[in-house]
């Protein structure tokens, strides 16, 4: 496949270089930021370590929302919708073994296109899926029952990519984990092994173990940046990429939300799905509401400047994010979600146009100023997942 104009990250250090004897160093908010002005970014990112590499499109589709909470998804409406965001070049689909029927879904849409859709198409398909298991002993046999029924589900003979997640940081049965599932990787089972929501300290440590993950996924927005303050260094260091969730807050950074006052009951839009209201915690600890639409407004103003809409600057502002290494900006995002309501919302025209969107160095400076006042969410909560990790 054409790599033209793809980021391709290139390791800095090997992986084996860095070892506990030795730990890296690493330098909170060494954030700056890329802009790309007048040109137009290829839609593809190679994320890589070692041997494994997968490409994947910079722009995400989303699959939390078929786990219900969001309203009922027929299963042949959103597997037209797959179809669609596909064709449309947004081929890139990210699932969990616990979001509902995700997996099974994409094993239906998958034998549609290979049905249905030049063999071009296919090559360019990617399913990613998560692992989330308890934290119980990790057998070769365990992890393999597991990898081999998201398999089943998906209908293929090798996932793309398996991105790991641990509840336990105390039970260190995640090591145990990833080597087994190295291993299906090596037996061809898993194209690539990677992680989802770990912290920076527990990434090099599995990184330490010779464990070649080529991505963490982690929630990242305007409003948290915390993937910024130290996890992007050592991700720039080694190789490893971001991938970000929560991009748009579960559509609190959107047209709908701006201008509004949430403390007058029924005043506003509700916040009537698991994402919105995950997602205004997290703006409760950043800054407030009124914090909220300070910012709100000035992406307003940004997303009128170039004719496009809020969520659309919203991930562009992110996927723009860059770490200064070696006295070089590097970019620090391979890419982030947009979660997808296949058959009862779409928005392959805005997720389209973040490609084409181009942020000058005055909107990147409003955009930071506003987000800069809120609090820090790393001191607020901790390193990334350790929302999920708190007692």
């Amino acid at each position: 496949m054409a790599t033209t104009g793809v980021h391709h990250f290139q390791l800095t250090h090997s992986v084996s270089s860095i070892r506990p004897s030795t730990r890296t160093k690493l330098r909170p908010n060494s954030v700056r930021c890329c802009t790309t002005t007048g040109t137009t970014e290829a839609q593809n990112v190679t994320v890589k370590n070692g041997n494994d590499s997968l490409e994947i499109c910079r722009v995400l589709n989303g699959m939390w929302q078929t786990s219900g909470g969001w309203g009922r998804i027929d299963r042949n409406d959103a597997v037209e919708a797959m179809l669609r965001y596909a064709d449309a070049g947004l081929s890139t689909f990210d699932m969990a073994d616990h979001y509902g029927p995700a997996e099974d879904l994409y094993g239906i849409f998958i034998n549609r296109v290979r049905r249905e859709r030049p063999p071009e198409l296919l090559e360019k398909v990617r399913g990613l899926t998560k692992w989330v298991p308890p934290p119980v002993k990790m057998t070769s046999g365990y992890v393999r029952e597991n990898i081999d029924l998201s398999r089943r589900r998906m209908d293929v003979a090798s996932l793309d990519m398996l991105q790991f997640h641990w509840w336990d940081y105390s039970n260190s049965g995640y090591l145990d984990a990833l080597k087994h599932l190295t291993d299906l990787k090596g037996e061809g089972k898993i194209k690539t092994v990677a992680l989802t929501n770990f912290d920076t300290e527990r990434l090099q440590i599995i990184l330490e173990n010779d464990i070649p993950v080529v991505s963490n996924q982690v929630q990242h927005s305007i409003v948290d940046m915390r993937p910024q303050q130290k996890m992007a260094e050592l991700c720039q260091l080694t190789g490893v990429k971001l991938i970000t969730y929560g991009t748009v807050m579960g559509g609190l950074l959107s047209e709908k939300f701006l201008d509004t006052n949430l403390s007058i009951p029924f005043a506003g839009p509700p916040l009537n799905t698991p994402s919105l209201q995950k997602y205004k915690r997290m703006v409760d600890a950043w800054g407030g509401w009124s914090l909220f639409q300070s910012l709100l407004q000035t992406l307003k103003r940004v997303s009128l400047k170039h004719g496009v809409s809020i969520p659309t600057v919203a991930v562009r502002y992110i996927l723009d994010q860059c770490v200064i290494l070696f006295g070089k900006l590097q970019p620090g995002v391979a890419g982030s979600m947009i979660g997808v309501r296949l058959g009862l919302a779409e928005h392959i025209k805005d997720s389209n146009a973040i490609f084409s969107l181009s942020l000058d160095e005055e909107d990147m400076s409003s955009i930071q100023e506003v987000s800069r006042k809120g609090k820090d969410l790393l001191r607020v909560i901790g390193d990334c997942g350790d929302e999920y990790r708190r007692a």
